[in-house]
């Protein structure tokens, strides 16, 4: 037997309606917001992500999916995020001139190759925004603002919001340099991958999870004690800005986010109950991100927020149980004629916006009264010879009983 690919899931339409629900959700809410939807190709040219992601990231090093194009010999790379790609579209598209600020949603399937765990598989569904065009921190607000009604309206309680700002290139160097030589004093005590992340990213080293390594963590130089007066003044901003949203929030050092692009506001919406894979949502300012894959100055911000982990939050507070659709009606048919008077039936009724079936597989009354049952259809109707010649039968209301004669050639329900 050919099995599914490690590390992704197969999703039957006893769970869909909850994805469709939480997407719908999603929408609404971006919407409202005034964003748009934008869609991406899953696959792009390597060179975009290892420029716009960072070469020195986790993802770029070890966790995407890339081959080498059979037709032009070049390296393509399943999407592992969603920014970049819509940043080349941004720039390939022509949008940049266009009237600011502009916004972007999106909900897509990322790569990467990791160890899958509850909350993190291979292939994994992501709902996503970008703002581009505007440097005040009401944008950063508003972004936040945006995955915090998201979360509101799917009811999820047990989720705390943590902001930090982790500086702009002008202060962002003197925190580097303050960083490594912090780690570099205890660098003994690294974990080995922390200590491969001291030259190339340091700002990595505060969201390790090995305990030895969040242990010398806690201690170490602070981004906001070294931000420059520009930065100060918009982290104060936004905070600002959020108390006057009603938008309750903790001011956590620790969020550096992982990807090279980030710069000034960071954010997180961690979840208090779903293991190590805590963080539902996250996000932050990438001012430079645009210029670096060759367009303008142009800032930006945005977030992703993980569905499954979304899924994860809601069945821990039991807000998971989506009523599955169910018929309209089901036609129990008994014999040739019957069948394809069934047939007629159910296709008008579709035709008018109703969700009906009939027998396919040749079951008998029984049978078929009970998956009638089994599908949760609201009406039946029973067709035998009897009913196809005098052109009326019986319609049953499968939850209270009841009965009544209908006509079979003008019968709608």
């Amino acid at each position: 037997m050919i099995q599914r690919i490690k590390g992704t899931m197969d999703i039957f339409p006893d769970k869909t309606p909850l994805f469709r629900y939480i997407e719908g959700v999603m929408r609404e809410e971006a919407q409202k917001y005034g964003f748009g939807e934008i869609r991406t190709p899953t696959i792009e040219n390597t060179e975009l992500f290892v420029r716009g992601v960072g070469d020195t990231t986790d993802v770029v090093q070890k966790e995407m999916y890339t081959f080498s194009d059979r037709d032009e010999g070049k390296s393509i790379s399943l999407r592992p995020e969603g920014t970049a790609s819509v940043v080349r579209a941004l720039i390939e598209g022509g949008k940049c001139s266009d009237p600011m600020p502009l916004k972007y949603y999106y909900i897509i399937s990322c790569f990467r190759h990791e160890k899958p765990q509850a909350g993190r598989s291979r292939e994994f569904f992501q709902f996503g925004t970008e703002m581009f065009g505007s440097e005040d921190p009401a944008s950063d607000a508003t972004a936040i603002a945006l995955a915090a009604s998201v979360l509101r309206r799917l009811g999820i309680k047990k989720v705390g919001l943590h902001i930090n700002s982790i500086g702009c290139k002008n202060c962002r160097p003197a925190y580097r340099s303050a960083l490594v030589n912090y780690f570099s004093e205890r660098r003994e005590n690294l974990c080995e991958l922390c200590k491969s992340r001291l030259e190339k990213n340091p700002l990595r080293l505060l969201d390790c999870k090995n305990p030895e390594c969040k242990k010398i963590a806690a201690g170490a130089p602070r981004t906001l004690d070294l931000l420059c007066d520009d930065c100060k003044s918009k982290f104060t901003k936004l905070k600002l800005a959020l108390d006057e949203m009603g938008i309750e929030y903790t001011v956590d050092p620790g969020i550096v986010r992982g990807l090279d692009y980030y710069t000034g506001t960071v954010f997180e919406f961690i979840y208090d109950g779903i293991g190590a894979q805590s963080t539902i949502c996250g996000g932050g300012r990438y001012d430079g991100l645009v210029s670096s894959l060759g367009g303008p100055e142009l800032p930006g911000i945005g977030f992703g927020m993980g569905l499954t982990r979304v899924i994860l939050a809601m069945q821990e507070e039991g807000l998971d149980k989506i009523a599955v659709p169910t018929p309209d009606l089901y036609i129990a048919a008994l014999g040739d004629a019957a069948q394809i008077k069934a047939l007629g039936i159910v296709e008008r009724l579709r035709a008018a916006g109703k969700w009906a079936e009939c027998d396919l597989v040749g079951r008998s009354l029984k049978a078929q009264m009970k998956y009638a049952n089994k599908t949760g259809a609201k009406y039946t109707l029973i067709i035998g010879d009897s009913e196809v010649e005098c052109g009326r039968a019986q319609l049953r209301n499968m939850e209270s009983g009841e009965q009544c004669e209908v006509s079979l050639s003008d019968f709608t329900l």
